[in-house]
């Protein structure tokens, strides 16, 4: 997600012309914040292939891979892979004071470890929450994230028409997953899987993208963004 915001390859490195050094002189670190120095990356290197092993083990549960008894199958990949996974990739992005894909992988972290938590939780009676309030419950996960998810892909207009799009499906996965969940309808939750897999395709392209960069080559066409 960081090629929309920074080029890993010239990130946090100034204009000026260093001054000639020794053949032996260790290469010159990039500024960082504050007059600091910082590692140059792409912290997506990390952050998208995590998003994309949660998101296929989600997608694999909503359409009926496994039986519904089953549902916390996904939870330990979700859990380790995807929420660490993000949170090392938005700590990077913050090193690199790269704000808004911090954000991003912060975001979806914060997603991944609370639906880890409330599948956990409610499979344990962690929370004490009555059977009869179980449905409300996830009905208020998915709306409240319904809302923040909403509000990302918004912001999203300046970026690559890429990034918009995968936001955009998340959105549209929430809302099914959520219509499915009020009116018990199975229909519309395995929708709401195939969706899941829409979306691991567009993030699938974006980590290509990322990693032909990283590894000397062009990235690939993302698109342009909605607003200027």
């Amino acid at each position: 997600m960081s090629r929309s915001v920074d080029d890993p390859r010239t990130a946090g490195v100034g204009l000026e012309v260093p001054a000639p050094r020794p053949p032996a002189e260790a290469p010159r670190e990039a500024a960082g914040p504050e007059g600091g120095t910082a590692s140059v990356g792409d912290p997506g290197m990390i952050g998208l292939p995590s998003f994309l092993v949660g998101s296929m083990a989600l997608g694999l549960v909503l359409v009926g891979f496994v039986p519904a008894a089953a549902a916390g199958a996904s939870i330990a990949i979700i859990m380790t892979a995807t929420g660490l996974g993000l949170l090392i990739a938005a700590v990077w992005a913050a090193q690199l004071a790269q704000s808004a894909v911090a954000g991003v992988f912060a975001i979806f972290a914060g997603f991944w470890l609370s639906y880890a938590a409330l599948v956990l939780g409610l499979t344990h009676n962690w929370f004490a929450i009555p059977k009869t309030d179980v449905v409300r419950t996830q009905e208020l996960f998915l709306i409240a994230w319904l809302v923040v998810v909403g509000l990302l892909t918004l912001a999203s207009g300046r970026l690559p028409v890429a990034f918009t799009a995968l936001f955009a499906l998340v959105e549209v996965a929430l809302l099914l997953d959520l219509l499915g969940t009020i009116y018990t309808n199975t229909a519309l939750i395995k929708t709401a899987g195939w969706v899941v897999f829409a979306f691991v395709a567009v993030g699938a392209y974006l980590f290509l993208s990322g990693m032909s960069a990283a590894t000397g080559g062009r990235p690939y066409p993302l698109g342009r963004p909605l607003l200027r």
